[in-house]
């Protein structure tokens, strides 16, 4: 069974990125590329997308396509110039305007076509272990990280975990509901396995068809997470869960930077 193809959300506005942390230490360079937002491209010795990239090789992954702003030249020219692709090849979808997670996917409908694919965010480090979790399923899923090892394994304080979605998982192993930015009575009903979602999902085209045609959500967003409901609710697709006690590195701010790199720096990459 050929590998599907990974598609990585690079779109998003950067706001958390581009906010000014004078605490952060950065260098110039880093600092630099914050202010634009795309934290694809921090440099952690090279861009920090590199990694992400050389982990879904790692993983047999090696086909990718790139979501980008119509404004996002400097992503562009760096993968189709700069660098020397020899175990990934990468393509580019554009977003026009940064409407949601469910947007950005339909963005690359026309890369992916009717093939399985999975989506993953730009500015997160998963293990390579996921990719080939999700590569390995016979339909789509997702993978989630328990809470413990995000916090002890990844750069994840305990009190960030409430920003992330977590998961609700049935007895058959299967995806029962998914709840963004849990209150804390809500984690603590969830008792001390509590799994969260990183937004990396193995999906297919009843997912594609749901995120062009699901409804903007209270943030007035098209949001992933709901499209994924609408397959389940009209398409009667089933999401199988893939649980791992792994952490994930997350780029969401300049204060990530230098423990991101810290974990980083014994990480090989091969493009």
């Amino acid at each position: 069974m050929p590998a599907p193809i990974a598609v990585i959300l690079a779109r998003g506005l950067g706001t958390r990125m581009r906010r000014a942390d004078s605490s952060a230490g950065l260098g110039e360079a880093q600092s630099r590329v914050a202010d634009t937002g795309v934290k694809a491209m921090i440099p952690i010795g090279r861009p920090f997308l590199d990694f992400v990239l050389s982990g879904l090789a790692d993983a047999g992954i090696t086909e990718v396509c790139l979501v980008i702003g119509p404004e996002h030249d400097a992503v562009r020219d760096y993968y189709e110039r700069t660098i020397r692709l020899e175990r990934v090849t990468v393509s580019f979808a554009v977003q026009a305007h940064p409407r949601g997670t469910a947007d950005a996917v339909a963005a690359a409908g026309e890369v992916v076509g009717r093939r399985p694919f999975l989506v993953l965010n730009s500015d997160n480090y998963y293990p390579p272990e996921a990719f080939r979790a999700l590569a390995a399923l016979d339909g789509p899923g997702v993978v989630v990280f328990g809470r413990d090892a995000m916090i002890h394994d990844g750069n994840v304080p305990p009190e960030r975990i409430a920003q992330f979605a977590i998961v609700r998982i049935a007895a058959d192993g299967s995806l029962e509901d998914i709840i963004e930015k849990p209150d804390a009575a809500t984690l603590a009903a969830c008792g001390d396995d509590v799994f969260v979602s990183m937004n990396c999902w193995r999906l297919d085209a009843s997912v594609l068809d749901a995120c062009r045609r699901v409804a903007p959500s209270a943030r007035g967003e098209l949001e992933l997470p709901d499209a994924v409901r609408l397959a389940q609710r009209e398409a009667g697709t089933v999401f199988r869960v893939v649980t791992l006690r792994s952490g994930v590195l997350d780029l969401s701010s300049r204060a990530d930077i230098a423990a991101v790199a810290e974990r980083l720096s014994g990480i090989e990459v091969r493009l």
